[in-house]
């Protein structure tokens, strides 16, 4: 089969390698009609992420019709269309039954850290992930799910982390009705997170970005304020302008570690001295735009080192914080429900695809924020 590797920070190929083949009798073997490249996926991509090797699969945002299942496979069959939530998880231990299968014990070494995912470094289990033509799904019974006939792959594509994910960042961020939302960051998560801040009953959502044309995207998508921080000499003393000076009442951080806006912590946690795990730019605002007593959900990505990060700020304003990776598998029902009730229609964020053969240049298009790139599809030949 034809599969992107990784071949070192900003190289990645397209090479052959074998199709995968049931290893445990709860494996299932995909088929990939659609996969997606993920704005997570940029930090392997930049070289950010501790033990990504050469030679593994990236992607977990995939989905595709069963090609074959192990013997102890009893809720798929062949030619099941599924919907593979990016996180692998057993369905069994003390966290899953929890449904916090982003934190199953069962499926990665450093699981005192983080669960299972496809296709993001030995960190996170080491699996092969989806940017691929096949792909081998462990624990088949408990991740995937099979996508209704109401959905089509693309919508079903955006269900296996960007929609799901943000809709958690808006159901962590403990939203009121009325509430004012502030969201940092205007990828996809982002843009679904404040989406889906309305859902939650929010009375005023913004997006804050330093993309005009994603911030332009966003008003057209989440119907929703605009900041660009490039614009402003103090980002935060300009939202507590537009709170009244008493802050916002919940702040999402969708961006991570891959952060703009602040010249001391891109020198120590992205160039050139990588000593903390990325740059924390955007949670801080997060921090210290909120209100006190206020709610701050970080959904985007940090690697497991120490971040500066102002957790003083935080405590003495009283502040709520809630983050994880996503449960897809526990949000799925509900970001079904909003499609198929015509709230949301997940696949408008897809600006870009891009044959599988070709995914090299859309790492590049999307890591340069390159023709107005806000999520970019891959399509393996295998998917006709």
């Amino acid at each position: 089969m034809r599969a992107m590797t990784y071949r070192g920070p900003y190289r990645i190929r397209v090479i052959d390698k074998p199709i995968p083949g049931i290893e445990h009798p709860r494996d299932a073997i995909v088929r990939v009609t659609r996969a997606c490249i993920c704005g997570s996926d940029l930090h392997l991509y930049h070289g950010m992420m501790p033990d990504t090797r050469v030679g593994q699969t990236f992607g977990h945002e995939f989905v595709g019709v069963v090609e074959e299942v192990g013997t102890d496979v009893r809720m798929l069959k062949v030619g099941d269309r599924v919907i593979v939530p990016f996180n692998i998880f057993c369905g069994e231990c003390y966290f899953c039954q929890k449904q916090l299968f982003s934190n199953c014990h069962n499926v990665n070494p450093n699981a005192t850290a983080v669960g299972g995912i496809y296709g993001y470094s030995h960190t996170t289990g080491g699996y092969d992930g989806g940017q691929a033509e096949y792909v081998r799904v462990p624990f088949a019974d408990a991740g995937p799910m099979k996508i209704p006939d109401t959905i089509d792959d693309d919508n079903a594509a955006l269900c296996t982390d960007a929609y799901p994910t943000g809709y958690q960042a808006a159901e962590m961020a403990e939203i009121k009705r009325g509430d004012s939302v502030v969201v940092f960051g205007a990828g996809p998560v982002g843009l679904f997170a404040a989406k889906c801040a309305w859902f939650m009953g929010a009375g005023r959502v913004m997006i804050v970005d330093h993309y005009d044309y994603r911030l332009e995207f966003a008003k057209r998508f989440a119907q929703c304020e605009t900041l660009n921080f490039r614009d402003v000499r103090d980002p935060v003393w300009t939202l507590k302008k537009e709170s009244d000076w008493l802050g916002w009442d919940a702040a999402i951080d969708a961006v991570g570690c891959d952060a703009s806006g602040d010249t001391l912590h891109r020198f120590l946690g992205i160039r050139p001295f990588k000593l903390q795990a990325g740059a924390a730019n955007a949670l801080n605002w997060a921090i210290d735009s909120v209100r006190k007593g206020g709610v701050v959900s970080i959904i985007g990505a940090y690697g497991p080192p120490f971040n500066l990060v102002a957790i003083g700020d935080a405590m003495n304003k009283g502040l709520t914080i809630r983050t994880n990776q996503a449960s897809v598998k526990r949000n799925l029902p509900r970001c079904i429900e909003h499609i198929e009730a015509g709230h949301i229609n997940p696949k408008d964020v897809i600006t870009h695809r891009f044959p599988l053969e070709d995914i090299s240049e859309g790492y590049h298009i999307f890591a340069s924020k390159l023709d107005e790139c806000i999520k970019p599809m891959v399509i393996p030949s295998t998917a006709h």
